[in-house]
């Protein structure tokens, strides 16, 4: 089988080609045959009743500084294309939003990954609520009266912007900590949003598993592990991936989400979980493809591919 494939993604140029997961995603299709299109999000467009993508057609390798080649550049009818991958970055704004929204209208004649709809209507932080037996204790509240509450009772918390992602503004705030007003008022300042605030988890100094999910199924899991003298764990901001095993809570959580996950369309999904606790469930653009494959030997991009043209060929 030999599919059309669109990326909607993040400029190609500065990737990490030793950790992205969509150059991983793009170097498998390839390697099966299909045929791939890269574009970035501000080049998605409705026309008049279609829904195009200005781009190029792309081959990539995996040769530091050398890692893609680009065809011409042209504007394509995205409805022509068997799948189209959604494998941006959030932040989780109205542009993203929009980028939703379109690709809704080719969907599923068009096979958009993850399904549009409910990337859209389960963002990370959000989707876990539909869990509480499964997640710390949490509040999403812009009223700092609110959030008072919730410090005062837990007295050791996270707080972090609802829509943000790669640790970025993400505080602690233990129970000798007084920045909580002061907080509130630059987030208030920057945008709209409510906060976000958790029960602080100590394990978090063990790691926060990243667990993936292929069509609702668990395939691994890495574990990160924070820096020294940090509580946040993402490897965008110094956190080390190490080799791990799923647990039996592991395989009870996924067992928990799973089938939700494929009935809704997520073929690639990361959850987090931190001492057996659900933390969020990524569903935007995970990451961690190529560090369990390094730990493993899981072709994890195979099992993606392979859920995909299984969706095709129905």
């Amino acid at each position: 089988m030999s599919l059309k494939v669109a990326i909607q993604m993040d400029p190609i140029e500065p990737i990490d080609i030793a950790a992205d997961s969509t150059f991983r995603i793009m170097e498998e299709a390839q390697a099966r045959g299909h045929e791939l299109f890269y574009y970035t999000p501000d080049k998605l467009a409705f026309q008049e009743g279609r829904i195009t993508a200005r781009g190029w057609p792309v081959k990539v390798k995996r040769e530091v500084g050398n890692h893609f080649s680009l065809g011409e550049y042209q504007e394509i009818d995205l409805a022509d294309q068997d799948v189209v991958w959604l494998r941006q970055d959030p932040p989780f704004d109205m542009s993203y939003i929009t980028t939703t929204h379109l690709l809704d209208m080719i969907h599923p004649d068009t096979l958009v990954v993850n399904d549009p709809t409910w990337v859209r209507n389960y963002p990370e932080k959000l989707l876990v609520l539909e869990f509480p037996d499964l997640t710390a204790p949490t509040t999403i509240a812009r009223d700092i009266e609110t959030l008072k509450a919730f410090k005062e009772k837990h007295s050791d918390i996270i707080l972090k912007p609802l829509y943000g992602n790669g640790g970025a503004g993400v505080f602690r705030l233990d129970k000798n900590d007084r920045n909580l007003n002061s907080l509130h008022e630059l987030f208030a300042g920057i945008n709209r949003e409510p906060l976000i605030a958790q029960k602080f988890l100590p394990d978090v100094s063990k790691g926060d598993k990243r667990v993936i999910l292929v069509d609702g199924e668990p395939v691994g899991a890495i574990n990160r592990v924070p820096a020294k003298g940090e509580t946040r764990s993402n490897m965008h901001v110094g956190g080390r991936p190490e080799k791990v095993e799923l647990t039996a809570r592991d395989k009870e959580i996924c067992a928990a989400i799973g089938p939700l996950l494929r009935e809704k369309g997520q073929v690639f999904v990361g959850i987090d979980v931190i001492g057996g606790v659900l933390t969020e469930i990524n569903l935007t653009s995970p990451t961690g493809i190529q560090e369990l494959e390094r730990f493993d030997g899981i072709n994890v991009a195979e099992k993606i591919w392979s859920a995909i043209e299984a969706k095709k060929a129905t």
